[in-house]
C-alpha cells in the first residue's frame, strides 16, 4: 500500500476459478471506469489470489480496508451478497462458507502480531454458483459485477465525503 493510500479496496480470489474471481471483476470495474467517475485519490485498488501476507501488505496503515471475494454457502443463493463490518477491536473471523476465510483469518492474526490491523475492514461476499476450474463468471454473478461496483463505489466515496450527500446502497 502506498504512504498515500488510506483506503484499500482488495478483490480477493482466482480468477482461474470461475466465480472465485468476482472480487477482481468488481476492482477492474472500478478502474476501467476511472477516467469517468474518479475515486479519491486516497484509493488504492489492488487484487491478491490469497496469499495473507501480501494482503498484510495490501491494507496495513488503511483506515478503511474493503476486501470482495466470493462466498459458498447451502443453500445456494448465487449472487447473494453479504456485507460485515470490522472495526480495530473486532477483528472476529472467519466468516462462514467464505471459501478465503482461512486466508483472512491468518492475514487479521499476522496483522494483530505486527501491529499492522487497518482501523475498519469490511467484507463483501458474494455467494457464486461455478468455482470450477475456467475462466469467466457464471452469467449470475457476470451480471451483478457493475451493480456491486457501484455499491462499493459508495462505500469508498461515502468514506470522504459527508454521510448526507451519499445515498446507501442497498442490495
Amino acid at each position: 500500500m502506498d504512504l498515500r493510500t488510506r483506503i484499500a479496496l482488495i478483490g480477493l480470489g482466482s480468477d482461474s476459478r470461475r466465480d472465485d474471481g468476482v472480487g477482481r471483476a468488481v476492482v477492474e470495474a472500478l478502474r476501467a471506469r476511472a477516467f469517468e467517475r474518479r475515486l479519491p485519490p486516497e484509493v488504492g485498488l489492488e487484487t491478491c489470489n490469497g496469499e495473507p501476507a501480501r494482503l498484510v501488505g495490501l491494507w496495513h496503515d488503511a483506515d478503511l480496508a474493503v476486501v470482495v471475494t466470493c462466498a459458498h454457502a447451502y443453500p445456494c443463493e448465487p449472487g447473494r451478497v453479504v456485507r460485515r463490518e470490522f472495526d480495530a477491536e473486532d477483528f472476529a473471523l472467519p466468516m462462514r462458507g467464505e471459501p478465503h476465510s482461512r486466508v483472512l483469518s491468518e492475514a487479521v492474526e499476522l496483522s494483530r502480531l505486527l501491529g499492522r490491523l487497518p482501523h475498519r475492514l469490511v467484507v463483501y461476499a458474494v455467494q457464486g454458483a461455478d468455482s470450477s476450474l475456467g475462466t469467466g463468471l457464471s452469467p449470475t454473478l457476470a451480471a451483478m459485477v457493475d451493480r456491486l461496483a457501484d455499491c462499493v463505489e459508495q462505500e469508498l466515496v461515502r468514506e470522504w465525503t459527508p454521510v448526507a450527500a451519499v445515498r446507501p446502497c442497498h442490495s
